[in-house]
């Protein structure tokens, strides 16, 4: 008797340190889920789109909240897995905004969930072989790259790309038409993007989070982030191109985001039109009553 009674106290104790390990876990892992949504910036983590990041979350220096699921950046949409496609399909989006070039497009055309809107954005029309339209073709042969971008001609090639975002009669008509879709409830929730969602994308994200208010050293935080994202992506391409005997900062410069890329959009624009909200309304013919209806659709608790 006392045998199964001491069995009996053991099996208990077994499944109350069971029970208290799983309240623990479950515990824990809703503290991480929760950890991460208040994060704002992350990647969603599907893998097939690195760069895939819900824009909300943010807080204004008003002390709104910047709505999530409405807007996301991203990487280009290709080569998406089945699982992947599934993840997307969840984010439920009416549009998609395509800011690359049409060679581009062509030669890596977006996959989307059925149902999506596909929307061509052409950003860089009017200048095709700027260097965000070119990102790879760039570095295929190092001894050139070396030659054509080492002493710091590549960053000043990025430099004047920033710059063209803001001055170039494309880039401003693109710009506008994305601001005022995102602005229409009935294309949301939408997902802009270019290649690699660094540069025409980097743009777009900075200008509208400087719009509804969002600190400066934020919006460079936000955008800075490509680096996480997209450089692992291209380790080996980098590895290849430096074995071969190009310089390693190029590749980087060319794959990644600088501030001084994003200094130099900002500058163009602050010399252009003074402000943020000068830009949308002299730039992008976007009207004061306008950018209030973005900002109003975009912030919580304002």
């Amino acid at each position: 008797m006392m045998n199964y009674t001491k069995k009996l106290h053991t099996n208990f104790m077994l499944v109350l340190l069971i029970l208290l390990s799983s309240i623990i876990l479950y515990s824990c892992s809703s503290t991480r889920v929760s950890e991460n949504e208040s994060d704002p910036g992350q990647s969603l983590g599907i893998v097939s789109i690195p760069n895939l990041r819900d824009m909300g979350g943010y807080k204004t220096v008003d002390g709104a909240t910047v709505a999530r699921g409405l807007v996301y950046r991203s990487n280009q949409l290709y080569k998406i897995s089945a699982e992947d496609m599934l993840l997307l399909a969840n984010l439920n989006l009416k549009s998609d905004f395509d800011l690359r070039t049409a060679s581009e497009r062509n030669a890596k055309p977006d996959e989307l969930p059925v149902g999506v809107n596909d929307i061509w954005l052409d950003v860089l029309a009017d200048d095709p072989n700027s260097g965000p339209a070119n990102v790879i073709s760039l570095i295929k042969d190092p001894k050139q790259a070396n030659i054509k971008l080492g002493d710091g001609k590549v960053e000043e090639m990025f430099r004047e790309a920033y710059r063209q975002f803001i001055s170039l009669p494309s880039a401003q008509l693109a710009f506008r038409k994305l601001f005022l879709s995102l602005g229409d409830e009935n294309q949301v929730p939408a997902l802009f993007h270019c290649t690699t969602g660094k540069d025409r994308t980097g743009w777009a994200a900075a200008a509208l989070l400087t719009l509804v208010g969002v600190p400066k050293e934020v919006v460079i935080e936000d955008y800075l982030r490509s680096n996480d994202y997209i450089l692992p992506m291209y380790t080996t391409l980098i590895e290849g191109f430096v074995n071969a005997g190009g310089y390693p900062n190029i590749p980087v410069a060319i794959l990644g985001v600088k501030e001084e890329y994003l200094d130099a959009a900002f500058e163009e624009m602050q010399t252009k039109y003074g402000s943020i909200e000068n830009y949308f309304s002299e730039g992008l013919n976007i009207s004061v009553a306008q950018q209030a209806a973005l900002q109003n659709m975009y912030l919580k608790n304002k």
